[in-house]
């Protein structure tokens, strides 16, 4: 058996940014891989351990690129942020927040969704930008909502760069606001929101709400930390004013970054064992173990250890993704490795992701000879024999994961930018090398 574990003190970029020879798996996988703290939760944490009443400490937090955008951005505005006994124990002091400051938001849809609620409650001007394909992601219901709430935001922007000046306070209230194309302006908006003079009452007005677990898990965190949130009213939610207690708080392994692992015994065959597992949790890779065994393999959570073991045959599936469609790029791997066909329904959303995701999809499995086509609202992908080729990831991450999967049925698949990954998951391809008993990444 291997054990495929992070390493000790994982950097904030992945060196291997060329392309990548994507390994075949030779024989059944017998593999224990320990995945890093999940991406949704600190930053959330991250958040609001820089409003809280006091200094906290994130523990298992991740160390990607993502994660590490977040705390310089929360530096800027003033949080102190330090490591402990290891990178990933993070040390928050809160202070006066306050401009200038310049915000880099990368490709991380939690920095450029989140922070804009945080910097209003600055003092002075913060200026935030990003990647060039951060730049065509929508912004404009978050920031339509925050001038709504009397904060000065240059000219009238939907997307990066903009400027937002802050006077120390936001009055609160109510505002309405379309999340059809993403939950975090939902959720950007209620982790500040207890900071608000009057709090605030978010009210989604669109006809869909993509990734409803996202705001489960905002709600969860936030009445962790001592605030009063309703949700009691479909698609409105009611966060009282109050301080926000400090924690030291231990943060949940990726489970959607466990999905290409744990995939990965359904197409080499074999068992695959991701460690750490919680028994109740908000994130949206927790619907990885009924997926997974739709799709012929066997899911069984033991203690906190969550076991799929898989034959090598793969079935197709007809599933609604709309609440985990971060899973999509995984299951459409798969779906193009199974045995019928597969439609993925309710992932419209995927189109404003670090890239097209449906598109990106359709592309790269058509390129190595799979059929997949576009739908009003997702995929159909028809099993096709595949061949190698390079499989384009578009600077996403989970384009890159996919490609690693898809490569270990199809030889000759080499995976462009494979270091995208360091975005979420740092040190992806010595995790899935040791995951097939590779001496070396």
């Amino acid at each position: 058996m291997t054990v495929a574990s992070p390493a000790a003190a994982p950097q904030p970029s992945d060196p291997s940014t060329d392309d990548w020879a994507a390994p075949t798996a030779t024989a059944a996988l017998d593999a224990t891989v320990e995945v890093p703290g999940s991406k949704s939760l600190t930053n959330r944490l991250l958040v609001l351990a820089a409003l809280a009443d006091g200094p906290g400490v994130l523990r298992g937090a991740l160390r990607s690129r993502d994660a590490d955008l977040m705390i310089a951005a929360l530096r800027s505005l003033g949080t102190g942020v330090t490591e402990g006994a290891a990178p990933s124990e993070l040390h928050v002091t809160p202070a006066p927040l306050h401009g200038p400051a310049a915000v880099d938001c990368g490709l991380a849809g939690t920095v450029m969704r989140f922070l804009p609620p945080v910097a209003a409650l600055a003092t002075g001007e913060v200026a935030f930008d990003g990647d060039p394909g951060a730049r065509v992601r929508p912004m404009g219901p978050v920031l339509a909502a925050l001038q709504a709430l009397g904060v000065t935001i240059e000219g009238t922007p939907t997307t990066l760069p903009f400027t937002l000046t802050g006077r120390g306070h936001v009055r609160g209230g109510s505002v309405d606001i379309d999340a059809s194309a993403s939950s975090q302006f939902v959720s950007g908006l209620l982790l500040a929101a207890a900071r608000y003079d009057q709090g605030l009452t978010v009210r989604h007005t669109g006809r869909t709400l993509p990734s409803m677990p996202h705001i489960d898990m905002t709600v969860e965190v936030l009445r962790q930390v001592g605030v009063q949130v309703d949700d009691s009213r479909p698609a409105i939610w009611r966060v009282e004013p109050g301080p926000i207690a400090a924690r030291d708080v231990q943060v949940e392994p990726d489970l959607s970054n466990a999905g290409p692992f744990l995939a990965a015994a359904l197409v080499a065959g074999g068992t695959v064992r991701v460690p750490g597992w919680p028994t109740s949790t908000t994130q949206p890779g927790a619907m990885l173990a009924d997926l997974l065994t739709t799709m012929g393999g066997t899911a069984e959570l033991t203690g906190d250890v969550m076991t799929v073991r898989g034959t090598g045959e793969v079935r197709g599936i007809d599933v609604d993704l709309h609440e985990c469609g971060e899973l999509a790029p995984t299951i459409a791997a798969l779906a193009a490795l199974a045995d019928s066909p597969s439609r993925l329904r309710g992932i419209a959303h995927l189109r404003g992701h670090e890239t097209d995701r449906l598109a990106a999809l359709s592309t790269e499995i058509t390129r190595l000879g799979g059929q997949a086509e576009q739908t009003h609202d997702g995929l159909v992908i028809t099993p096709r024999p595949l061949h190698g080729g390079l499989v384009r990831t578009y600077h996403d991450h989970r384009m890159a994961t996919s490609g690693a999967l898809l490569g270990l049925r199809v030889a000759g698949v080499t995976v462009e930018d494979v270091g995208t990954t360091a975005k979420t998951l740092p040190g992806f391809t010595g995790l899935w090398s040791r995951m097939l008993g590779a001496t070396s990444a």
